[in-house]
């Protein structure tokens, strides 16, 4: 990027120094006397830390135009494929990327080797990445990283070995991918990049990397390197990343207070210098609102969104809470159906929503299958909060199952490993499900412990209509009280108890399974429950599996029930 000397040299030098606004106005006093590629080239990068976009875009594409017109095809593929990389950041448009990313791959492919050539192949692999391609990105990041130590271009290197690290992460290929980008990073901290920027994105992809296993601590301290980065040379942008993801650990801390002034404040950052970037933020806010039980508030948070698939998986979550598993199964399918099948840590939070709702729903085998491919993709990443949200989604299955006391053991862990990695919300939801089973087990004492635990949190972190539920668990352990379904309905929750699907009660009792689930969703509305788990330990509770089974009616029964 840096020219030969010449006139040009104090306005690149300017920019080196991250003094933008002064190299802004040398490059422009430069093409008042005369057009120049080299000039626009530099004119481009003030504007790019400056925030504005339509500068950025103007002197890029003036630069492509006159290298072109020069024959200097190495310079015109530079512009193009920054171009690209506008394109995505100002505004979202892969398409109009790739077809400047395809420009500049007929401007280079007849060129020996060069540096151009590792820019655009980091470019291209990005787009791989985002739209899920692990092999291609791959493939690109190692060219890219080549390259960079080929022509000594430290930006390349470091970026190269970045986007591979990230992709293998996204693939749970934790350990492989974290070497990467800890050698990344490792390099961006000697300082040598050409490209300021370059630095902070490596820190980026580790940061995200890092968030996509759940890790926490590690985001958090990177966090502080690209804030750092931020303040030093200005950038509003970046200050935006930042912010968003102190504000998702701080979400994840139960610290929701700070969550929501750093996410307000990245969706304006964003919403001023790269409003496409703005929705990450937005649906995190969703997320937050959810968790506080302002179910209207997340709705209309998710709509400014748009339909990312983050934005899918928290429509997901308040499907759940409100009841809707059916729906809830849907957002999850749909969201699953758009993701490769390799990018197993994105797919991981899809599959925990599946698992509760088709066992709300009663589909245990279909829960099982998905509970099973959480559980793989927790081991293969191996943090305890990817393990205590498989540990919680197994539980809750084998509660369905009526395998209580295998229910007990992986909601221990589940507590235990959020509370390890400090997420108060995610493990007081987690007590109140093992208060559910200790009830089903026969130990009031223990479950009423663990239920009085959960409430106390969820108070505490503002959870209203979380709160309210685990509060109405301890009191049904203190004082059980007469339930209010009828005698058939006694007889389907004596059944599900037991585990049986809709479709096996609908054959012991000898009616349709339309009408088993009509049954269901009365019994979840009398007893104010929030799914066939809780109901089913609400049974256990009530004594229910103390009396004799409802009989299966045989043909030649006197009075027996037939389909509805």
């Amino acid at each position: 990027m840096t020219p030969s000397d010449g006139a040009q040299h104090a306005g690149w030098a300017a920019l080196a120094e991250g003094r933008w606004s002064h190299a802004r106005r040398l490059f422009e006093d430069e093409l008042a006397a005369a057009p120049d590629p080299r000039a626009l080239e530099g004119l481009s990068w003030a504007a790019w830390w400056l925030d504005d976009g339509p500068a950025v875009f103007g002197a890029r594409e003036a630069a492509y135009g006159l290298y072109r017109a020069a024959g200097d095809p190495r310079g015109a593929a530079r512009m193009a494929t920054w171009l690209a990389a506008d394109q995505l950041d100002f505004h979202g448009a892969s398409a109009v990327a790739s077809g400047w990313l395809r420009r500049a791959r007929r401007l280079v492919d007849p060129l020996e080797p060069c540096a151009e050539q590792g820019w655009l192949a980091f470019h291209e692999g990005y787009l791989a990445h985002r739209a899920g391609d692990t092999a291609a990105a791959c493939a690109a990041a190692r060219l890219a990283a080549d390259r960079g130590r080929g022509f000594a271009v430290a930006d390349l290197e470091m970026l190269g070995l970045a986007l591979e690290g990230a992709a293998l992460v996204a693939a749970a290929e934790v350990e492989e991918g974290m070497l990467r980008l800890d050698e990344a990073t490792a390099t961006a901290l000697e300082g040598r990049a050409e490209i300021p920027i370059s630095s902070a994105w490596t820190c980026c992809f580790l940061v995200t990397s890092c968030t996509a296993v759940r890790d926490t601590d590690r985001a958090y301290a990177w966090c502080d390197r690209i804030g750092e980065f931020a303040t030093r040379y200005g950038s509003r942008y970046m200050l935006a990343f930042c912010r968003a993801e102190y504000g998702l650990v701080e979400l994840w801390r139960g610290r929701w207070d700070e969550a929501e002034a750093l996410l307000t404040a990245s969706s304006e950052d964003f919403a001023a210098s790269r409003p496409a970037w703005a929705g990450a933020p937005l649906t995190q806010l969703a997320e937050l609102r959810r968790r506080q039980g302002r179910s209207e508030e997340a709705a209309r948070l998710l709509d400014r969104a748009g339909a990312s698939v983050g934005a899918q998986l928290c429509g997901a979550r308040l499907a759940l809470d409100e009841g809707e598993s059916r729906r809830a199964v849907h957002l999850a399918e749909r969201t699953l159906r758009r993701l490769p099948d390799d990018r197993r840590l994105q797919r991981a939070p899809a599959e925990e929503v599946l698992v509760h709702g088709l066992t709300a729903l009663g589909d245990l085998q279909g829960a099982k299958t998905a509970s099973a491919e959480l559980q793989r993709t927790a081991a293969a990443a191996g943090t305890p909060a990817l393990r205590a949200s498989a540990d919680l989604a197994a539980g809750v299955l084998a509660a369905a199952n009526g395998g209580h006391e295998r229910a007990r053991t992986l909601l221990e862990d589940a507590v235990d490993r959020y509370d390890t990695c400090r997420a108060p919300y995610e493990s007081a939801l987690a007590r109140r499900e093992l208060a559910v089973t200790l009830a089903a087990l026969g130990l009031p004492d223990a479950a009423a412990r663990e239920a009085e635990a959960s409430l106390d949190v969820l108070s505490g972190l503002g959870a209203l209509r979380q709160a309210e539920r685990s509060r109405r668990v301890r009191e049904s352990v203190l004082r059980p009280a007469r339930s209010p379904v009828t005698r058939r309905e006694r007889d389907v929750l004596q059944l599900l108890a037991k585990g049986l699907t809709n479709r096996q009660i609908a054959d012991q009792l000898v009616v349709s399974e339309h009408t088993v689930h009509r049954h269901v969703t009365n019994i979840l509305r009398k007893l104010d429950l929030h799914s066939r788990t809780a109901a089913a330990t609400h049974a256990l509770r009530a004594g229910l599996l103390d009396e004799p089974p409802p009989k299966m009616a045989g043909p030649g029964d006197a009075g027996a029930p037939t389909r509805a």
